[in-house]
């Protein structure tokens, strides 16, 4: 039950954009639709799980003086794998998100839930806990992509909604990020209380 419980808390109680405004450099800057959103949040998903799992299985054997730089090595071999391996596989994706994918090591979500939950939990749960927390983060950038790409282009995944002269390019600019996560964080804290 307890592993349920760290799994959903990403989604819910914890939602590393929605409740505890981490990570918001990636959040504001990929999520012009939600096909980036999405990719930059299952490739942030990926370094949480494998880094979570390294962390917590070598946590005894690193020294506190140089804790936070080994978690950033651990992290920054995993970015490195996502980075070469989109760059293979998925070219256009990897040009879209550009410098936001080298920036998963210097994410504080990562290294946060490596400093706080994997070098202090079983491995199991430190999976488990960032599966949840990358989960949670994935969910809300393709939302906020796709309100974005809605909003601005009348699409959604590259799918036409409504034609693209009535869609508002504010949405698909900087701002328009800033102003679709602060109605979405409105929106969740109102259905949170309710």
């Amino acid at each position: 039950m307890s592993q349920m419980k760290n799994f959903t808390k990403g989604f819910l109680k914890e939602n590393p954009v929605f409740v505890l405004l981490l990570g918001m450099c990636p959040t504001l800057g990929v999520t012009s639709s939600a096909i980036n959103g999405m990719g930059m949040g299952l490739a942030t998903t990926f370094v949480l799980v494998m880094a979570n799992f390294v962390v917590s299985l070598v946590k005894s054997g690193i020294p506190d003086k140089v804790r936070i730089p080994s978690f950033i090595v651990i992290i920054a071999t995993f970015v490195t794998i996502v980075q070469l391996t989109m760059q293979a596989y998925l070219p256009s994706l990897y040009e879209s998100l550009g410098l936001f994918i080298p920036l998963i090591v210097v994410n504080c979500i990562v290294l946060g839930r490596a400093e706080a939950f994997a070098s202090k939990n079983t491995v199991w749960s430190s999976i488990v806990d960032g599966l949840g927390m990358g989960l949670g983060f994935t969910f809300a950038l393709t939302l906020l992509g796709a309100v974005r790409e809605f909003l601005g282009s009348g699409k959604v995944f590259g799918l036409t909604i409504y034609p693209e002269h009535y869609g508002s390019l504010i949405f698909v600019l900087a701002p328009g990020a800033f102003i679709a996560l602060g109605y979405l964080i409105a929106i969740i804290n109102k259905l949170k209380k309710a």
